[in-house]
């Protein structure tokens, strides 16, 4: 990846992959996005917070709802919300981000560190990574790709993380009376579909043998 974070990756074709492949595509990070990272954390999961790492318990699941990698990467690129999504404005500066995007023929992008603090999910943010799916449930269709490369990657981290649940992003407000969910702002929700129930069912089937738990 270019020093300047430019998108080159996103534009070669995606090598033949192993069981897991990832394919490094960090997202520009700055001071500047350091410093409102850290606000974010102090404001919604620890007020004491000095850093912004953290240690996975959680995985949680999204999709784009766009249908291009590149896209969603430059989108993460930016370092600031933007003020027309007000709720999330009001919350807290800093863009939203996730640590992998895997794109529709199922290549894997790691965005930044799986141990780094990354605004994706209420109240999980300061244990959970998160995985953005290009595409939707109505244009773009998560696709059989997609199922195989999430399982892959799932396993791959819980080898190397003590990650005990899998979640949609769409389970998470039906998660908040769990021990995980921090959240310092009782008002700050929100209802999210993605990636939906058909998506994860179908790589929960292929990860049974893990025994993650879901909700309660």
């Amino acid at each position: 990846m270019p020093a300047d974070g430019s998108m080159s990756v996103f534009d070669a074709a995606a090598p033949t992959a192993p069981t897991v492949s990832i394919i490094d595509a960090p997202m520009r990070w700055t001071d500047e996005r350091a410093r409102l990272t850290l606000d974010y954390r102090r404001a919604h999961s620890d007020g004491a917070a000095a850093d912004l790492v953290i240690e996975p318990r959680v995985i949680v699941l999204h999709y784009t709802g766009g249908g291009s990698a590149k896209g969603t990467r430059g989108y993460f690129d930016n370092v600031r919300i933007e003020a027309s999504r007000k709720e999330l404005a009001r919350a807290g500066a800093v863009n939203v981000s996730a640590h992998f995007v895997v794109d529709r023929d199922g290549t894997i992008y790691r965005l930044q560190p799986e141990t780094r603090f990354a605004r994706h999910c209420i109240g999980l943010n300061h244990l959970a990574i998160g995985i953005e799916n290009v595409g939707d449930e109505a244009k773009w269709p998560l696709t059989d790709a997609q199922v195989a490369a999430n399982v892959a990657l799932v396993r791959d981290l819980v080898a190397r993380f003590r990650i005990t649940h899998l979640l949609g992003h769409h389970e998470v407000m039906a998660f908040r009376d769990h021990a995980y969910y921090v959240e310092r702002d009782p008002g700050y929700r929100n209802s999210k579909s993605d990636p939906g129930n058909r998506f994860m069912g179908r790589v929960r089937a292929e990860l049974a043998d893990l025994q993650l738990a879901g909700l309660p």
